[in-house]
């Protein structure tokens, strides 16, 4: 069992940058993928970036890449997501998701075990 608990999120201005964080409890961290989602109402969650359990690997959605980048601490069991030049349509809810489970398929929630809940990061314009 993994719980994870996102932190970081709060209101910006467009062009701005604001770190959020996830911390995990479980001893089973440092063997599993992580990931960041968001969401907006009305609408499904988003893949945003993914990490592989020694930070070896990253991968970012098209609208974030170059702007935003996802790190690991396995020592002391965060996963972090950097994003920076932020722009108003950035604003969503963000998940911290763990445990990918179906790696052809990452970039669907159902592809991950675990989930945060959420933290709301706002960007005005």
């Amino acid at each position: 069992q993994v719980q994870l608990v996102e932190s970081g999120g709060g209101l910006v201005q467009a062009g701005g940058s604001l770190r959020l964080s996830c911390a995990a409890s479980g001893r089973t961290f440092t063997t599993y993928t992580m990931g960041w989602f968001r969401q907006v109402p009305g609408k499904e969650r988003e893949f945003v970036a993914r990490i592989s359990w020694n930070g070896g690997s990253t991968y970012y959605s098209d609208s974030v890449k170059g702007r935003f980048t996802i790190s690991r601490d396995n020592a002391k069991n965060t996963v972090s997501l950097q994003m920076s030049t932020l722009k108003p349509e950035d604003t969503a809810v963000y998940y911290c998701a763990s445990n990918l489970v179906d790696g052809n398929n990452y970039y669907q929630p159902k592809a991950w075990h675990y989930w945060g809940q959420g933290t709301q990061v706002t960007v005005s314009s």
